[in-house]
């Protein structure tokens, strides 16, 4: 058997849970050594994985003003000190937001949510009425201004119905708007969100209408599955592939991670 071989059946031999595998497809996106503003969350994950492996050089930032910062464990929050233990700098947050933010400095913004529409639109602030709502959620913190100003955004969140909905109670952190040029009329800065990432595939958004759909699958989801989980008509590309599995070398890093994340925070982790 050629080494290609033998590595592709050792791959194929691992065992991953839904959650590593839209991590290390995450992680992917952050190619060379970009300028990333780091949500809490699943995009932090994912965003350490890429420092820890592919991308070394990476430069993440996050929303309490900590620039460069590498931390051992994952943060429980922006506010969390490990990050400015770790950090190369850090400055106030309207430094962060006016000069590094808003004054195009940051490349990729990465994002969780809630929920989300077809055009990629985020909500993180009420489910129903928000005058009386059903469900308050943590809110948008800085996320409204990192979908608006950073280069390209990407967004992290697990695929169903309850998150994938056809209509949105509240615009927390816009996308493509209504879809088309309605964006561009609203004089965003930055491109807009430029992959979706869930536990089912990875959708793009078309380059005319705006709306996304699946161009990748995670190995063993089927088009049905993620139809099922989607609560408007998904579309999917001409082509859609399947999704590289994680490698053992990703898989050690970032399971490593979590180990000391858990280690370091306990129950709060």
């Amino acid at each position: 058997m050629s080494k290609t071989a033998l590595a592709t059946a050792n791959t194929e031999s691992l065992d991953y849970s839904p959650d590593e595998m839209m991590t290390v497809a995450a992680a992917r996106m952050l190619q060379g050594n970009p300028v990333c503003f780091v949500g809490i969350g699943l995009p932090s994950a994912a965003a350490n994985l890429a420092r820890l492996t592919h991308a070394p050089d990476v430069v993440l930032i996050y929303e309490s003003g900590t620039v460069a910062t590498k931390p051992d464990v994952l943060p429980l929050s922006i506010g969390d000190g490990m990050l400015a233990e770790k950090a190369r700098a850090v400055v106030s947050v309207p430094e962060m937001f006016r000069y590094w933010l808003q004054g195009g400095r940051i490349d990729v913004g990465f994002l969780g949510a809630a929920q989300i529409d077809r055009y990629g639109n985020i909500n993180t602030t009420v489910i129903g009425s928000y005058d009386h709502p059903k469900v308050r959620l943590p809110g948008g913190g800085g996320a409204s201004e990192i979908a608006t100003s950073s280069g390209e955004v990407y967004v992290m969140l697990r695929q169903s119905p309850r998150a994938f909905v056809k209509q949105l109670d509240f615009i927390t952190s816009v996308g493509y708007y209504r879809g088309g040029d309605s964006r561009d009329r609203l004089h965003a800065q930055g491109k807009g969100p430029l992959a979706i990432i869930t536990d089912l595939g990875i959708l793009r958004p078309d380059p005319e209408d705006r709306e996304f759909e699946i161009v990748s699958l995670h190995p063993g989801v089927t088009r049905g599955d993620a139809a099922a989980a989607t609560g408007w008509t998904l579309r999917f590309a001409d082509t859609v592939k399947e999704t590289a599995r994680p490698t053992a070398a990703e898989l050690e890093v970032l399971r490593d991670l979590h180990a000391r994340t858990a280690k370091a925070h306990g129950d709060d982790a």
